[in-house]
């Protein structure tokens, strides 16, 4: 897979952030994604389709979150729907991302880096 990170920690509080896009191999006009949303922690990645539109990538699914409401400790779902349209290029991935929901509507500039491995297996392969 292609990965694209601006993952980073914050020296002051440790808290990981920021977003990591996996793109598997171009096969078609179509491939799969995983979006990784860091919000202080590690994440799983959010299946995404993305279908080519020329040169730009057009990304999107719906991202589907499993809560836990707190005192009562009542589970509860959120869904989202992504949306990332952007052009990949083999150093970097510059688009927009939008998502439902969670104060991301109007869309976001992302400028993401290409990275050898995902947050987690960098984490886990310096141990």
């Amino acid at each position: 897979m292609d990965i694209y990170s601006d993952a980073q920690v914050s020296r002051v509080t440790g808290d990981l952030s920021g977003f990591e896009l996996a793109l598997d191999k171009p096969n078609g006009s179509q491939r799969k994604a995983l979006l990784f949303i860091y919000e202080g922690a590690e994440s799983e990645g959010i299946p995404l389709t993305a279908t080519a539109d020329g040169n730009n990538l057009v990304i999107q699914g719906t991202w589907v979150e499993h809560l836990i409401e707190y005192p009562s400790k009542k589970e509860f779902v959120q869904t989202h729907r992504v949306k990332i349209t952007g052009k990949p290029t083999p150093e970097t991935f510059r688009g927009n991302i939008s998502i439902e929901d969670l104060g991301i509507v109007n869309p976001e500039n992302m400028q993401l880096k290409r990275v050898k491995r995902v947050w987690a297996c960098k984490a886990h392969s310096a141990q």
